[in-house]
């Protein structure tokens, strides 16, 4: 179990993700990002003006917008509802196996997987989809697996809703797989521990208990 805080210090990583949005003065037009997928196909060794390749550009940029759009989202904006009406429930909240689908910020490859994340409620609980959408949104842009399952911890600790967050995150990069030493089947594995879960132990040994317990 590698807890990344001390690698990722939890004001920096807040900082990091939030200067990720790039600013829109600076973002170029959907015309020049057509332009530089032309180029690419160029690059590539074939034709960009030939039957199989003339709309490819358009369809490009389009699915950037979808593979990328969690630069447009805050995930602040998910956190912010907290349900105190819980009938006074106060112990861990565990979701297992939420699927992603992210880029390396490296080759700009995919590496897909599933996150776990648990947390102590503090002063209610928050709404079960949020966590997923929060994965979402970070998954959502060029990554690192580390820096992923860190940004994810402090979006959830930001919010000052919880006692302690735990996370891990299992997947698979295709920079592993498809360059470089081309091994398929290998898995990355990434943990990070806050509060309760970073000060016992025994806390986290449970966490691992509940997300590799019956299937």
């Amino acid at each position: 179990m590698n807890d990344t805080k001390e690698q990722f210090p939890m004001d920096a990583i807040v900082n990091l993700y939030r200067r990720s949005q790039l600013d829109e003065e600076r973002r170029p037009s959907r015309e020049e990002a057509e332009a530089a997928v032309r180029t690419l196909i160029k690059w590539a060794g074939d034709n960009p003006d030939r039957e199989g390749l003339i709309d490819t550009p358009k369809r490009v940029v389009k699915a950037y917008e979808h593979l990328y759009k969690g630069y447009g989202e805050n995930p602040n904006d998910y956190l912010d509802t907290v349900f105190e009406e819980v009938e006074g429930y106060s112990d861990i909240v565990v979701l297992r196996d939420i699927t992603f689908h992210s880029h390396c910020e490296h080759h700009m490859v995919p590496f897909v997987g599933k996150a776990h994340i648990a947390y102590y409620p503090k002063r209610g609980v928050i709404g079960l989809s949020k966590f997923a959408r929060v994965v979402d949104t970070f998954a959502r842009r060029l990554q690192t697996q580390e820096a992923l399952t860190a940004q994810i911890a402090a979006a959830i600790e930001e919010n000052g809703a919880t006692r302690g967050v735990a996370i891990m995150i299992e997947a698979s990069h295709m920079c592993v797989a498809m360059r470089g030493v081309e091994k398929e089947g290998v898995s990355t594995i990434t943990t990070l521990f806050t509060g309760i879960f970073k000060s016992d132990p025994a806390e986290q040994v449970k966490f691992m208990t509940l997300i590799r317990g019956i299937r």
